[in-house]
């Protein structure tokens, strides 16, 4: 048979007819009648992806053919290029490859020339050329793929639908690349407005990716150079391999008011009678997630308040933050409210108080007992009713009552001190009574999602780079932003390395 790219350059279009005819004469043949239907997938997807890689390179060589036969225009000395001097010599011939989602194509245009000069090319602004081999939509393909799975699933994924024209490394470089505009298309994106009674709820917590030595912070490096440990083959009861580096994750979102009761939350000692179902909590919309490995808390805690003060610039809403203890994370949070004279009301994640009630029960009562579900119950009772103080003191009085040992003392008196050191933070009777969600379960899902399910896969081991830009890429997906960013993205693109955007294809506005 022919080769395809073996005709005369008459038609542009012949390789491509040509490869149609012999796709049809193969599915028309005698010998497919004889094949299996997978087998048919397999002659029309290859021949099928070889035939779109040749309309698209026959489009190209088109274009060139149309800019090399153009007439220059009368009185036009030349090309000025971006530095401003003029290209007076135009000279055709000058190819490059680019590698697409059909395969390599090879794209010729004009070059502009002055002596001294570098080439403008006028073809690689019409079409928007990117910098490198890989075109604009293997890029897309690229970072959609690496944040499902790890990059050789993404690899074999893309070299299955478009051919050989990606490498891991090369998938790594490209995901990083689709990045560089994520912020900006966030301070440029308008959040959606909400009513007044509408609470504003902000939730901030953090989790360790496993990071290679030289992405680790400078006391996790230390200390992981520093260890010593008590066995050889594995690690020891209470020995970490500081291999962490923690990533911050901030969320925001809208809640509609849904007034509950303490026994919506939790089930009176007796259980339920059944008569009242439990009324819904809040539900939480217009969700969205933001996180960052490297830079330090206090820079994803400020972009977070961006997006809620974007929402409530005048300060109108109910400013609810969840927190789960971690007194840094607070401090912080505190710090950056009143820089912007905002009020807050922080509350503590009721799952949280919860696991340190859980604790102290089974001081008293045997773990799996009714006795001692009956004794959490009515203790997060009283504390849903806004009396923490009053059973952080009516357990130090049963406590030692009871006559308790060392150990059990102990977990007795860390509630006793959660309960204490918080106070402020469990107002749980005005949250209840407004409507406010009273649990961390949005951040807690991100955590899980945005880090578990990608960046811990097993044996994964990250630079500082690779894990920011599939952490912002993931948080982007789970906001459903996806497409718009990228149509952003291809804009400061095109802008970057061929100046002025075509407004006709691209709007910089989010």
């Amino acid at each position: 048979m022919k080769p395809y790219d073996a005709f005369d350059a008459i038609d542009p279009f012949a390789a491509a007819i040509w490869a149609f005819d012999c796709l049809k004469s193969a599915l028309a043949g005698p010998e497919s009648a004889a094949l299996s239907h997978h087998e048919l997938e397999d002659l029309v997807e290859v021949q099928g992806r070889e035939l779109l890689r040749l309309l698209f390179q026959s489009h190209l060589d088109l274009r060139e053919r149309r800019e090399r036969e153009q007439a220059r225009p009368p009185g036009r000395g030349g090309v000025r290029g971006a530095d401003g001097q003029v290209r007076p010599h135009r000279e055709s011939g000058h190819s490059r490859a680019l590698a697409c989602v059909f395969g390599t194509v090879t794209v010729t245009r004009c070059a502009w020339r002055g002596k001294g000069q570098t080439s403008v090319h006028l073809q690689d602004a019409e079409l928007s050329l990117p910098s490198g081999l890989h075109s604009h939509g293997l890029r897309r393909l690229a970072a959609l793929e690496a944040v499902r799975g790890s990059y050789d699933q993404a690899k074999e994924a893309i070299n299955r639908r478009c051919g050989k024209v990606l490498g891991k490394r090369q998938a790594e470089q490209l995901v990083v690349a689709a990045v560089v505009d994520i912020d900006s298309f966030y301070q440029h994106k308008i959040a959606l407005p909400a009513t007044a009674a509408t609470a504003l709820v902000l939730q901030v917590d953090g989790k360790g990716i496993a990071m290679r030595p030289e992405a680790l912070r400078p006391a996790t490096l230390k200390a992981h150079l520093n260890s010593k440990r008590a066995m050889r083959t594995r690690l020891a009861p209470g020995e970490k391999p500081h291999r962490k580096r923690i990533a911050t994750l901030a969320c925001v979102f809208d809640a509609d008011p849904a007034p509950r009761r303490p026994h919506d939350i939790i089930a009176p000692p007796d259980g339920r009678s059944g008569a009242r179902p439990p009324r819904p909590g809040p539900k939480a919309r217009a969700k969205w997630l933001t996180g960052s490995v490297i830079h330090p808390p206090e820079h994803t805690i400020a972009a977070a308040f961006d997006q809620a003060e974007a929402r409530d610039p005048q300060h109108l809403r109910d400013w609810v933050v969840l927190v789960d203890g971690a007194r840094h994370q607070l401090d912080l949070i505190q710090a950056e409210a009143a820089r912007r004279g905002i009020t807050l009301h922080v509350l503590l994640d009721i799952v949280h108080v919860s696991e340190y009630i859980w604790a102290a029960a089974h001081s008293f009562h045997k773990r799996g007992t009714p006795a001692a579900e009956a004794w959490v119950a009515g203790n997060l009772t009283t504390i849903l009713h806004g009396q923490a103080a009053r059973a952080a003191h009516e357990i130090t009085i049963q406590a030692d009552k009871k006559g308790l040992g060392t150990a059990k003392h102990e977990a007795v008196d860390a509630c006793v001190r959660y309960l204490t050191g918080h106070r402020d933070q469990l107002d749980y009777n005005t949250a209840l009574a407004k409507g406010w969600p009273i649990a961390t379960g949005p951040i807690e899902g991100a955590c899980r999602y945005l880090i578990g399910d990608r960046l811990e896969i097993t044996g994964a081991r990250w630079g500082l780079t690779g894990a920011e830009a599939v952490l912002k890429l993931r948080a982007l997906n789970d906001n459903g932003d996806f497409e718009s960013y990228w149509h952003y993205h291809l804009a400061r693109e095109h802008h970057r390395l061929h100046g002025s955007p075509d407004r006709s294809r691209y709007i910089l506005a989010a």
